[in-house]
Order: C-alpha cells, then sequence, then structure tokens
C-alpha cells in the first residue's frame, strides 16, 4: 500500500519544504546548466500552505540577465544549497513553470509574478 499523507501532513511538509528557501533564489538555467537569469525570494519566501500547497511572496527581478535560452529552474537556500529543479517552458508549454518567453537576451529584465509548491498527498 502506498503512503497518502494527510492534510496537517501535507501541510507540514511544504512548510519544510518552502522555510527554506527564506531569502534564496530562483536560477534559471539553459540545458547545459548555464545561468541565464537568477531570481530573489523574501523572507519569508512563501505563506503557510494550505492543502498542501504554499504560494511564494513576491518575488525580486533580474534587470540585467546574462541571456541563453532557458530550459530549468533551480530553487536555491540563501546558504547557497540546492532544493529542487524544475522544468520551464514557455506559455502553453507544460514545463512546471511557464515564462512567456525562454529566449532571453544579454541585459533583458526577467521576471515571476507567483509560484506555488505543492506537496503530493
Amino acid at each position: 500500500m502506498a503512503v497518502i499523507l494527510e492534510t496537517v501532513a501535507r501541510n507540514a511538509a511544504c512548510d519544510a519544504v518552502v522555510d527554506l528557501l527564506d531569502g534564496g533564489t530562483i536560477e534559471f538555467q539553459t540545458s547545459g546548466s548555464v545561468e541565464v537569469a537568477t531570481l530573489t525570494l523574501g523572507t519569508p519566501a512563501f505563506g503557510a500552505a494550505s492543502v498542501g500547497t504554499a504560494t511564494a511572496n513576491a518575488i525580486g527581478s533580474d534587470t540585467s540577465a546574462t541571456g541563453g535560452t532557458i530550459t530549468k529552474a533551480v530553487f536555491r537556500t540563501s546558504a547557497p544549497a540546492t532544493l529542487f529543479t524544475v522544468s520551464v517552458t514557455a506559455t502553453g508549454g507544460g514545463g512546471d513553470i511557464e515564462l512567456s518567453s525562454v529566449a532571453i537576451g544579454s541585459g533583458d529584465t526577467v521576471s515571476m509574478s507567483s509560484y506555488t509548491h505543492t506537496q503530493p498527498a
């Protein structure tokens, strides 16, 4: 039988992960793991989880991106230690994060208006 987390456990697990991101970053990278842009997370980075999902507080923009084609995002603590990596696609592409464009020019501004992290049941 598979383990099924009840809501109280999902919330606790979700909060434990996102609390590690306080003051951390989201680094957008190419498929070859080259940094394209880095966004900053606040302290606290996320609100409290509800039904296993936490929503990010304001996310800082990168106003001078290195440039490249984004394929993934690496979430890091303030240390910086990597916590997890997600896929990135253009809007409608089905990535964990969807951006209006993944082709970023040198000096471009990269921003993200929202992000939610979900702990599966």
